[in-house]
């Protein structure tokens, strides 16, 4: 059994760790406020542009087919953005993910999947696993640096790659935030472009008035659209990962605790032992020498 010393070693060690665990809990509640407001933030702008591409692509009718990113592409190959993690301690965040990449190779049997990967713990994962071409990592800026300026430059990236003439689609894999408590890792097409269905019944029949014409405004909107799709994407991860984050170091502060206090009560009814043998003792050498 422990001795004294050794139980209050212990006792100290779990008391440090709280107090990290604690501490990291701060801050991935802080930061989860953050991001979680500016995800919620960009869903109404993101709903209305997609409302606005479907109702300009009813507009164009079959002159939709002439552009590019409408209609699949020429490849026979499938880019997959995944969005991860950089840093671990973070629960099931990141194996909920690898778990949805796996079911979406499995989706796609003998698929060329190429994979172009925001996060370290990602990259390191599908580099152990092989069998899956990583065709880039974006190790710079963090993902917990985002901005609409990184959201362009992927989308950017993902296009010129689409209409290279290498790939079919292009896919995005990451964790959508449903509340503190859900963060559901999502699958979901990218390109080509599947416009939006207007919830309007009467928007495929309307023949808008626009200036210049249709076909500048939808130039000019369609990259606007992939670089929100990419954008609220890139929140909706980073924002699952703190509340993750957030909920793994809650659950280790409250073990941590219960731990404290069990190591404590030992400690204590040991200690008491210690003083009652003490007791007895002396009770014992005072009958002793009344004796003789």
């Amino acid at each position: 059994m422990a001795s004294l010393r050794d139980l209050r070693s212990r006792i100290k060690s779990v008391g440090n760790i709280k107090q990290i665990t604690r501490a990291m809990e701060m801050v991935a509640t802080t930061k989860l406020r953050r991001f979680q407001d500016r995800a919620v933030a960009s869903r109404p702008y993101a709903q209305e542009i997609a409302q606005l591409l479907g109702r300009l692509s009813a507009a164009m009718g079959e002159r939709l087919a002439d552009q590019p990113v409408f209609r699949p592409g020429s490849g026979k190959a499938i880019a997959l953005l995944v969005i991860g993690s950089d840093r671990g301690l973070c629960g099931a965040y990141n194996s909920q993910l690898f778990n949805a990449f796996e079911r979406f190779l499995a989706a796609h049997p003998g698929a060329d999947v190429r994979c172009f990967v925001y996060g370290k713990r990602v990259y390191q994962y599908l580099q152990k696993r092989g069998g899956v071409t990583i065709e880039r990592y974006f190790a710079e800026p963090p993902l917990e640096k985002l901005d609409y300026r990184l959201a362009k430059f992927t989308a950017k990236t993902l296009v010129d790659a689409f209409t290279s003439g290498e790939y079919r689609e292009v896919d995005i894999l990451y964790t959508a935030f449903e509340s503190m408590a859900k963060y559901v890792p999502t699958a979901m097409s990218f390109l080509p472009v599947q416009s939006a269905v207007s919830e309007d019944k009467n928007s495929a029949t309307i023949d808008p008035i626009v200036e210049p014409n249709v076909e500048a405004l939808l130039q000019k909107l369609v990259p606007r659209y992939l670089e929100t799709r990419i954008y609220n994407a890139m929140l909706e991860a980073i924002t699952s990962e703190y509340a993750s984050r957030r909920m793994a170091m809650k659950n280790a502060t409250d073990a941590a605790t219960d731990m404290q206090g069990m190591l404590k009560g030992v400690y204590n009814r040991k200690r008491q032992e210690g003083i009652t043998k003490e007791l007895l003792d002396i009770v014992g050498g005072a009958e002793a020498l009344r004796g003789k």
